[in-house]
């Protein structure tokens, strides 16, 4: 059985053999392409990954949620703090169970 130090040792010089091999293929890769180009009639913008038509990001029912929705009038004012609330959403609880008491009268 191999011992730590031996794989180390062996995955060391894969890597660089995989290294060189790499390198030298590369060339073969970059001249095949460049050939292929030149026979097409390609440039590197016809290559180029191009954006999709359409809707752009962040169009539609998404944004629309996100849309700022307008503040309510206030129905109900607790006197002592000033604090109002609009009747939408849990009470607060300065509010209580009686709420005509707090109720703003409209004008």
């Amino acid at each position: 059985m191999a011992t730590y130090k031996q794989l180390m040792a062996e995955k060391q010089a894969l890597e660089a053999q995989l290294a060189e091999v790499r390198a030298s293929e590369i060339a073969g890769v970059i001249e095949k392409i460049q050939g292929l180009m030149a026979e097409y009639e390609l440039t590197v913008d016809d290559i180029a990954t191009k954006r999709r038509s359409g809707r752009p990001a962040g169009v539609g029912k998404a944004k629309a949620a996100t849309k700022a929705k307008s503040e309510l009038p206030a129905k109900y004012m607790d006197p002592k703090t000033g604090a109002t609330w609009s009747g939408r959403g849990r009470a607060p609880a300065w509010l209580g169970r009686n709420r005509a008491k707090f109720l703003i009268a409209e004008a």
